[in-house]
């Protein structure tokens, strides 16, 4: 059966961008784009000749090739940080039914609490005495159940796209980690375990609330309306005892709101401020990847209280 095609599309593009990355596919000499600011550079040129950038290998030029696997036009961060969501959604029913539990409804919203702890859930006792601080980052791509993820992907793919066209992939990845990171780790001051994507989404709700009070007019005074009353409705279910971590919650879109303040809110528009962007985005991709490398490494470890 063929595929659609919009995924006959996507597939070339990422075949393309494979290509690409690799040093394969069509040689043909021509002109450049330099990635940090876009100015048109010759055929054989290793430098930009307006900003100094090195053409042959730089934070921009690798972030542009890999953007390209995801969809370089189409909010790729969001796309990857979806894709990994569901694949981490997949590897923890396979790790819950392989230690006998996942059957039955429990896939909708319960899934084991064992798993989730040797996946990287936020929770106090292994971060502040062990010092596992990966977990803030690690418990943001685990989900309870199709219900959590469900509800999380959606909200992600609402506000994501938009945001990341507004900030840029490198700002916006950086945005997303560090309000998940924080959310988490005022969670764990709590006490709680907790696992989910929303601190990190509440993190961006909260950046869009920041953006809603630096602009006028009729439609950000309705965006902010909508907005907060949907924040009140998400704590007040927290509250009513359904399972919700309203500190993950209420730290992620506090800090979103004070890095909405800071960040202008716009692509970034020369080279300093391409680089600086770069530079965070590669910061925060390369916490995501050290942290799930150290929960590979501290799977095995025994659980609390029995060692």
């Amino acid at each position: 059966m063929p595929l659609p095609y919009q995924w006959q599309m996507r597939v070339e593009r990422w075949k393309s961008a494979m290509h690409s990355f690799f040093g394969s596919g069509d040689q043909r000499p021509r002109p450049k784009i330099c990635p940090a600011c876009g100015a048109l550079v010759g055929i054989s040129a290793t430098r930009c000749h307006e900003c100094g950038a090195n053409l042959r290998f730089s934070l921009a030029a690798l972030s542009k090739q890999l953007s390209g696997i995801f969809g370089e036009h189409e909010a790729p961060v969001t796309t990857a940080l979806l894709i990994a969501n569901i694949l981490m959604f997949g590897i923890s029913w396979m790790a819950t039914a392989a230690a006998g539990g996942g059957g039955g409804l429990s896939i909708l919203w319960g899934m084991g609490g064992e798993t989730m702890y040797r996946l990287g859930a936020s929770y106090w006792p292994p971060m502040f005495y062990d010092h596992e601080w990966w977990r803030l980052i690690t418990a943001m791509f685990l989900h309870g159940g199709l219900i959590h993820i469900g509800f999380n992907m959606m909200a992600l793919m609402q506000f994501g796209p938009a945001l990341e066209e507004l900030y840029g992939s490198a700002r916006y990845l950086f945005l997303y980690v560090v309000t998940g990171a924080f959310g988490f780790l005022v969670s764990a001051l709590s006490g709680k375990f907790s696992i989910g994507a929303s601190g990190a989404i509440l993190g961006l709700v909260g950046v869009m609330l920041a953006i809603t009070s630096k602009r006028g007019g009729a439609y950000m005074r309705d965006l902010k309306s909508r907005l907060i009353t949907s924040v009140v409705i998400l704590f007040v279910l927290g509250f009513s005892g359904m399972g919700m971590d309203n500190y993950a919650h209420g730290a992620g879109l506090a800090s979103g709101f004070v890095l909405g303040k800071l960040f202008a809110d716009r692509q970034p528009m020369n080279s300093n401020e391409r680089r600086t962007a770069f530079a965070l985005g590669w910061l925060a991709g390369i916490i995501v990847i050290a942290s799930f490398v150290l929960m590979l490494m501290h799977y095995r470890d025994p659980l609390p209280g029995r060692g």
